[in-house]
């Protein structure tokens, strides 16, 4: 009877110690539960590397086909020490930036220290002569004065010479009217794959005397495609396009739009029918009985033939823009917010088409004006509040503009700079602008930045590749002037959310050294077209973790760091703003550890619901989105992109 119960024994020994075994594995477990993501915007319960630093549950992708799990993290875990506050000391406003006084800071031999020093050589002689008043603007005419024709016109080989744009002095205006005479080329074989026949063309309304050395907005892009698009069928596409970036297209396939209020213009529906080759003359019966209304159809086909001459005729209306063939109604599109009608002061048409002559009637005979003064309200409303040595800024946001961007300065100043927070002075905003080519520009700039009290000038002549001069002068600003809790960086065509901006950085509680915006991982730099990086440039085949332009924020202690760092010649300079200032950002994490915020809401391309940014706003559209925001209570995009 022993031996069983030593064998009993023997197994509450063993169960006992598998019961021990458990209950360290649960305690174990338990442990590491409170680091595990908990989908709240709590930076703490992200312990990983680098996106589960991310706070919130957005995240950007990495491209198909890369196993993030084996790439090296570039930031290290978040910390747990209490933001400090910066020392305050607010000083007196000043109307250029002191951070390039010293030249040494580009000392180097290299080509670029040879370009930014040249760069800000020259912009030094500039601003002294301006300052001094010895740089003057030149006498001119005044354009009000001036009238312009009623009508213009041209012929094909004129219309070629002239780079195939016909220019409309004065824009348009109701009733104005364009008729174009021209034959569509027969198709051709398309690049890359000789089995695919293609004929199209586009006839758009441009804004060229919007931003001078910009793309001209498309304020109309009409564009047939004879031989038809991915669907196989001819189509016209129409849209708008400012800073190179679309809106959304309004596409005719051949099914006519519906007649109800909301879808028509001036009564007219946007896009009516025409014959296409997969309908059926024995589907009547089938719509009949479906309970289809019966109606007159006309079996007209697609407006536009190959070798065949048309007449189209674009009409402005009330409600947007009406287009004619042959004297029948084609399609009509709507006016957009951000565009008028005597901002279409050119009209282009190219493609596979020859042209044989336009006539524009009906056009306004007074001139606009595309001076500044149209622009610039000289009113004390939108003046800058002075700043207070007494109170402490919680934000500062710098705004990257170009000297000849009055209009978009403007807009901001009657958008969301009248924010009750930035009119207090707990928010501060300041545009920061480097010096224009063309001196009357400057003259210009500098009554600006005098009157208006929000223009820092960063003594340079303006160029792509030195824009990260501004975003360090916008760190020194920050730090060295108002000394706020956050620093925030945006662009001109950017409407910020002032008061959501501000609440996002709040949630991160307890967290040193903030980097909030739209995060780009992995992201691999662009090595042909316009944004080219050459290997000599960037020989990395990753850029580092860095925000998108448009807005994103830094916590003090980074922008001071970035400022120290520039002042001690240490810091890496590179042409691309953005990428730069991930690039300092993953410095800074050497040394101390970076909580990283991640949201789409910081929009790169255009308005989004709910948004904290609204990113390549025209300057009617910033003022839609400020009244749509104070009648409203909540942010409404204005034509989301």
């Amino acid at each position: 009877m022993k031996k069983p119960k030593l064998e009993n024994s023997a197994s509450q020994s063993r169960f006992g110690l598998v019961h021990s075994l458990l209950a360290l594995l649960l305690f174990y477990f338990l442990c590491i539960s409170f680091q595990i993501p908990s989908g709240s915007d709590d930076v703490s319960s992200f312990d990983a590397l680098p996106r589960q630093m991310l706070v919130g549950t957005e995240t950007n992708r990495a491209p198909v086909g890369e196993e993030e799990g084996n790439k090296p993290g570039r930031v290290n875990r978040v910390g747990h020490a209490q933001l400090r506050s910066p020392e305050h000391k607010v000083r007196d406003f000043k109307t250029v930036s002191e951070l390039f006084s010293n030249e040494t800071f580009f000392a180097g031999g290299d080509e670029f220290s040879v370009f930014y020093k040249t760069a800000i050589s020259t912009g030094k002689k500039m601003w002294d002569g301006l300052d001094s008043g010895l740089v003057t603007k030149p006498e001119e005419t005044n354009p009000r004065n001036e009238k312009c024709p009623d009508m213009v016109s041209v012929n094909g080989p004129e219309f070629v010479n002239r780079s195939k744009v016909l220019v409309l002095p004065c824009g348009l205006t109701l009733g104005s009217q364009v008729t174009v005479v021209a034959t569509p080329h027969w198709a051709h074989a398309e690049k890359g794959d000789k089995t695919v026949m293609v004929t199209q063309f586009m006839m758009e309304l441009q804004g060229l005397k919007a931003v001078e050395g910009e793309d001209p907005p498309r304020i109309l892009h009409f564009n047939p495609r004879i031989r038809g698009d991915w669907s196989g069928r001819p189509v016209i596409e129409q849209n708008t396009c400012y800073r190179m970036q679309w809106g959304s297209a309004l596409r005719c396939d051949g099914r006519e739009s519906s007649d109800e209020e909301e879808d028509s213009v001036d009564g007219e529906v946007k896009c009516e029918r025409w014959k296409r080759d997969d309908e059926s003359k024995n589907t009547w019966w089938l719509k009949r009985l479906m309970g289809g209304r019966k109606k007159i159809t006309h079996d007209w086909p697609y407006p536009f033939e190959e070798g065949k001459l048309f007449v189209l005729t674009l009409r402005a209306g009330m409600e947007g823009y009406h287009i004619s063939v042959n004297g029948r109604h084609i399609t009509s599109f709507p006016y957009r917010t951000g565009f008028v009608l005597e901002d279409a002061t050119g009209l282009a048409v190219k493609g596979n088409i020859d042209v044989h002559s336009i006539y524009a009637s009906s056009l306004p005979f007074t001139n606009p004006s595309f001076a500044p003064q149209k622009h610039l309200e000289m009113q004390s409303i939108w003046k800058a509040p002075a700043l207070l040595p007494e109170k402490p800024v919680e934000l500062f946001i710098g705004i990257l503009s170009a000297g000849n961007h009055f209009a978009e300065r403007m807009a901001v100043r009657k958008s969301w700079m009248q924010h009750k927070l930035v009119r207090s002075s707990k928010v501060v905003a300041r545009f920061f602008v480097a010096l224009h080519a063309r001196k009357e520009v400057n003259v210009d700039l500098k009554k600006e930045a005098d009157y208006f009290g929000d223009i820092v000038i960063v003594p340079y002549m303006d160029h792509y590749d030195l824009v990260v001069l501004k975003t360090v002068a916008i760190c020194e600003y920050g730090v060295s002037t108002v000394a706020a809790k956050y620093i925030m960086k945006c662009d001109d065509d950017t409407f910020v959310r002032v008061d959501a901006v501000i609440q996002e950085a709040e949630k991160v509680k307890g967290r040193d050294n903030l980097y909030i915006g739209n995060i780009n991982f992995y992201h691999k730099p662009l090595r042909t077209g316009k944004w080219a990086v050459t290997y000599e440039e960037w020989p990395e085949e990753y850029y580092p973790p860095y925000a998108n332009g448009p807005g994103y924020i830094l916590s003090y202690d980074i922008a001071k760091f970035i400022v120290d760092d520039f002042e001690q010649q240490r810091l890496r300079l590179f042409k691309m703003e953005d990428v730069s200032m991930g690039m300092w950002v993953e410095k800074f994490n050497e040394t101390r550890p970076v909580a990283v915020v991640h949201s789409l809401r910081f929009c790169q391309f255009g308005c989004i619901e709910d948004y904290f940014t609204a990113h390549y706003q025209s300057p009617r559209q910033m003022i839609c989105l400020w009244d749509k925001l104070q009648r409203l209570g909540k942010p409404q995009c204005c034509n989301m992109r």
